[in-house]
């Protein structure tokens, strides 16, 4: 092959290489294209198509307003029935911009003094209660089991030793300077921390504090800023996020270089700590805005509403365009809640509680008051309680359950009502059905004595619970026997929750009694309320079967819910059903009524009526078996007028440090609180003496 035909060869292989390369880089490109419009209108199509419409639209969630809860006002008040107990406001969220701050060490007191003082102190005040408290207790279960009336009175010496103590002025003067020795080191960490977020050169934002109201917001510019002139907090207003002075129709903004506020919307409730155990709050779950706790979770959908939206074109420039409202979809503000809350009674019932186990030097209590025709909670208080305001400052959660729908107890001697009720409902017995009290039942090899070990000889069924004897509650059982009795205690709602609307309900322990046949030991110790577990708002229930003609009726605190558009939503009593018959019901009525008179119920007594009820002195079971030593729970159940019951109330006070039985405890509380209701109603007296 000659030269000219070797170059023709290789140009034409060249030729062909680059065809080939071109082809392959069109090839390549057409697949990147290609590739490209699948990511775009297939793999990623919602996230350009988001992008693009957020450039010629705009797209806002509307947030609905959360219902509010109402309780029911003074019954005398005609204009305004209705009061709120949870509600939205307004407050401010302080922040600080840490580069613009000169005085940090000024605003860092300041602010101690505004936010922090007042707290601080209460928390050293309860840590020295707290630890009188536990003191006390250590001493009186050095005692041992107290069985015998000198036990008692070495109880009572050592009772009043710690009273006469805590009254020492020596004692006083050097608990003080512990005092004001823990409040200064306290005082040092608070301030140590907010130097911390203020003195940081450069940072532009440091949240200081949440949810401050307007009247602390004003009072703390003022201590700050320290204007020339003589200002007052009422002559400051809030106008957006800034305050203003007012000086003689002259608008001037009240600056701190650093420190601003922004407004918002938070849940806001009036009464503070009374009620929290039943309202719950409202706090984030994970970015979410949601109800906690009682009423708060439980109605948590209907209280929220239904989120609206906006959409709306902008044009080339950004503007936007509103040619009609089909993308403006309103928001459904939450429903309403109306309360079968009295207030003036709920408030009456806290205050009182709360007095009673700061007297006894308690760990807590609860109070629930019904009304027995319809099964309404009149009130409902437990203790301890919280500010749902400051829900996030609580150190243990375990406060923020209701005591009076989740504790489980062993009633104690109040349940000997409930089983003297179903041998009157058999027809077994009579109050005047005699048995011979040895004090003691022998089951199985075990010795069931009486709370008093005593033996009283030939006894009255009305005497069995005037005395509270336990072999007389057990008389009463074996009489209808134990399966018939396990069938009973079911039937009265034990073991079951009553369904009453709020969170957290808890649904009590008779597992004892469950299977069959029941072992005779279960039912005789349950005959006198120990072996099995209720929850206050169970024995309120039962009692209310009592005392409404044997007629059991469902515990419900929500009356009405009214939505958003006004259409109302009511509850209507429901019977649960007939638990013990008509004649039953008033006999054991009857019978309560001679405990309050003649029996451990006295200290329940209101003078000029009559006061049906029973004691309960219950032990607090031990982790490893066994009751715990010197603890125990007091309690009164019980309702009136004994004729014609306005109300049904369960009073319970857990473990009492400075008296060892219910009559001195929970009856006392009782009656101040059935008195006042009775005044409060104005029912006509029905005796002259008591």
């Amino acid at each position: 092959m000659s030269f000219w035909q070797k170059r023709q060869s290789n140009n034409k292989k060249i030729n062909n290489s680059r065809v080939n390369l071109i082809i392959a880089i069109i090839f390549l490109l057409a697949g990147m294209i290609i590739y490209k419009l699948i990511d775009l209108q297939i793999l990623n199509y919602d996230l350009y198509y988001n992008l693009a419409s957020d450039q010629h639209q705009i797209y806002n969630l509307l947030n609905p307003t959360r219902g509010r809860i109402f309780i029911q006002n003074d019954v005398k008040s005609a204009d305004n029935q209705l009061y709120p107990i949870a509600t939205n406001k307004n407050f401010a969220l302080l922040f600080a911009v840490p580069k613009d701050i000169k005085e940090t060490e000024k605003i860092s007191e300041q602010l101690y003094i505004i936010f922090k003082k007042e707290k601080t102190e209460k928390e050293v005040e309860r840590i020295f209660k707290k630890e009188d408290n536990e003191n006390l207790k250590v001493q009186l279960e050095a005692l041992g089991d107290i069985k015998d009336q000198a036990g008692k009175l070495k109880e009572a010496e050592v009772i009043a030793g710690h009273k006469a103590l805590l009254a020492d002025k020596m004692f006083q003067d050097l608990r003080q300077v512990r005092r004001e020795t823990e409040i200064n080191l306290r005082k040092k960490v608070i301030i140590d921390a907010y130097l911390k977020k203020l003195d940081k050169p450069g940072d532009i934002y440091e949240p200081l504090e949440q949810k401050v109201d307007e009247a602390v917001l004003k009072k703390f510019y003022l201590a700050v800023s320290q204007p020339a002139d003589n200002i007052k907090s009422e002559d400051l207003e809030i106008d957006g996020n800034a305050i203003i002075i007012l000086n003689h129709g002259q608008k001037k903004e009240l600056k701190i270089d650093g420190i601003g506020f922004s407004e918002n919307s938070f849940r806001f409730y009036p009464e503070a700590n009374i009620s929290s155990n039943i309202l719950g709050f409202v706090g984030y779950v994970g970015d979410k805005q949601q109800g906690r706790y009682g009423l708060e979770e439980f109605f948590d959908q209907e209280l929220t509403g239904a989120p609206g939206s906006i959409k709306i074109e902008r044009d080339a420039k950004g503007y936007p365009i509103i040619i009609n409202d089909r993308e403006y979809n309103k928001a459904d503000d939450g429903s309403d809640l109306i309360l079968t809350i009295n207030r003036s009674i709920q408030f009456t019932a806290c205050q009182k509680l709360n007095e009673a186990v700061s007297r006894h030097g308690a760990d807590g209590g609860s109070i629930i008051i019904l009304e027995p025709a319809t099964g309404a909670v009149l009130a409902m208080c437990s203790n301890p309680d919280y500010n749902g305001n400051d829900f996030q400052n609580v150190k243990n959660i375990k406060v923020f359950t209701n005591p009076a729908i989740f504790s489980q107890y062993e009633p104690g001697s109040i349940f000997k009502a409930i089983t003297m009720s179903m041998a009157l409902d058999q027809e077994k017995i009579t109050p005047r059905t005699t048995y011979n009290d040895t004090g003691q039942v022998i089951i199985s090899k075990y010795k069931i004595e009486n709370s008093d070990r005593k033996a009283n000889g030939v006894q009255s069924m009305a005497q069995v619970l005037e005395k509270s004897l336990n072999t007389g509650a057990i008389f009463a059982m074996r009489s209808i026997g134990p399966d018939l009795f396990s069938e009973y205690v079911k039937k009265f709602g034990f073991g079951e929750k009553t369904g009453i609307e709020l969170e957290g309900e808890s649904k009590g322990d008779i597992k004892n009694l469950i299977k069959k046949p029941v072992g005779e030991l279960y039912a005789t110790t349950a005959s006198f309320g120990q072996g099995i577990a209720v929850t206050p708002i169970q024995m309120a229930a039962a009692f209310l079967a009592l005392a409404n003609n044997g007629i059991m009726m469902q515990p419900y605190i929500v009356k009405e819910i009214i939505k958003s558009d006004g259409a109302k939503i009511e509850t209507k009593p429901k019977a649960v059903g007939r638990i013990i018959s008509e004649k039953a019901s008033a006999i054991i009525g009857g019978m309560l009524v001679n405990v309050v008179e003649n029996g451990h119920g006295k200290l329940a007594g209101v003078k000029g009526y009559y006061i049906a009820g029973k004691t309960g002195t219950a032990q607090v079971p031990a982790k490893n078996g066994g009751y715990q030593i010197g603890a125990h729970i007091g309690s009164f159940a019980g309702f009136a007028p004994a004729n014609n019951p306005k109300f049904v109330m369960l009073v319970r006070i857990d473990q009492p440090r400075d008296v060892a039985w219910a009559e001195s405890s929970a009856a006392p509380l009782f009656g101040e609180l059935a008195e006042y209701m009775l005044n409060y109603w104005q029912i006509p007296k029905e005796r002259q003496s008591h």
